[in-house]
């Protein structure tokens, strides 16, 4: 069917004006207390929103994309002295905005926020009350917390079927796992003498961990909830994620500069990637095609091509990079 002057012009002004969703990668840049609007297409800082002035460490997007949660963490490490957070910044991804704030009545150092892949709800690690807090992401409000069993659970990962919550507790080296449904910690797993971050396997088989003692990732067995194996690597770890079809797992070598890729299959390092200084987190796009890594001490996030596994482009954000999510498809 041919379009009219005027249809061709109208879908071409609803492209522009960005009736249609588009994709945005967010950055915490913690350096700078904002938060970074990337159009992953053309590689540009749309924006930076300031938080408030107290450092947000991490971010994640609504289901929909069309809000970030920046959880206000403090202005110190986990475990060290400094401001303990009282709030979550609400952003506007369109606007550009804070157009929202979910407040705690005391200091409880909110780090880490993930989307609950089933219901759609807010999870938060709330360090300081060793709890997840769940928050309805329409009314902000506070609907319920979990226990975590632990001292410094500052990373959270969800099972992708809703039933479960797996925090990595940093200075007792454990993880918890959490049967959310009862609200209670089924099993709290040693793991080393000091563990960071935290990601699971798109079929919840495994879940993986970051030795801050050895280089080397703990592989947990969700079936038996221990640790199941462990791998080898170049440097000590911290940031991971996994490809969505199962087959990888990127890991930042911080002290390395370099991205670990594991072979899911063979538990062993295939590979490795030089990337920027510092690298903290990574993201994989839900395509597979890409992933993101956030270098702290560069102040930039390197996007890497999953099939060739070469850096593609560096994006310049502002001071330390650090948290990182999608918003949209």
């Amino acid at each position: 069917m041919k379009l009219s002057a005027y249809a061709s012009l109208v879908i071409v002004s609803c492209l522009a004006s960005g009736a249609f969703a588009q994709s945005r990668l967010l950055v915490a840049e913690k350096g700078a207390q904002s938060l970074a609007i990337i159009d992953p297409g053309s590689g540009k800082v749309l924006a930076s929103v300031p938080e408030g002035g107290i450092t947000g460490h991490e971010v994640i997007a609504s289901a929909d994309g069309k809000l970030a949660f920046v959880p206000v963490y403090g202005n110190s490490g986990v475990g060290s002295p400094g401001t303990d957070g009282t709030n979550i910044a609400v952003i506007d991804i369109a606007s550009r905005k804070v157009t929202g704030n979910i407040a705690f009545d005391h200091g409880i150092r909110p780090h880490c926020p993930m989307i609950g892949p089933k219901d759609k709800l807010l999870y938060v690690t709330t360090e300081l009350d060793q709890t997840i807090t769940i928050i309805d992401p329409k009314t902000l409000k506070i609907i319920g917390t979990l226990p975590t069993g632990q001292p410094q659970s500052h990373m959270l990962a969800l099972s992708h079927d809703g039933r479960r919550a797996y925090t990595a507790n940093v200075g007792p080296g454990t993880v918890s796992v959490i049967d959310i449904a009862a609200r209670k910690v089924l099993k709290v797993i040693p793991v080393s003498g000091n563990t960071q971050r935290i990601s699971i396997s798109p079929d919840d088989k495994w879940v993986f961990t970051a030795d801050q003692t050895k280089p080397q990732m703990a592989v947990i067995d969700t079936t038996t909830n221990t640790v199941a194996k462990w791998i080898p690597m170049e440097g000590i770890g911290y940031g991971s994620a996994p490809t969505p079809d199962g087959r990888w797992l990127l890991v930042a070598l911080p002290d390395q500069n370099k991205v670990a890729v594991i072979d899911l299959k063979t538990m062993q390092v295939a590979r490795t990637v030089a990337v920027g200084n510092y690298p903290q987190e990574i993201i994989v796009r839900p395509d597979g095609k890409s992933a993101y890594i956030s270098c702290e001490k560069a102040d930039s996030v390197d996007e890497i091509d999953a099939t060739t596994w070469k850096v593609t482009r560096t994006i310049q954000t502002g001071k330390y990079a650090d948290g990182l999510a999608w918003a949209g498809q």
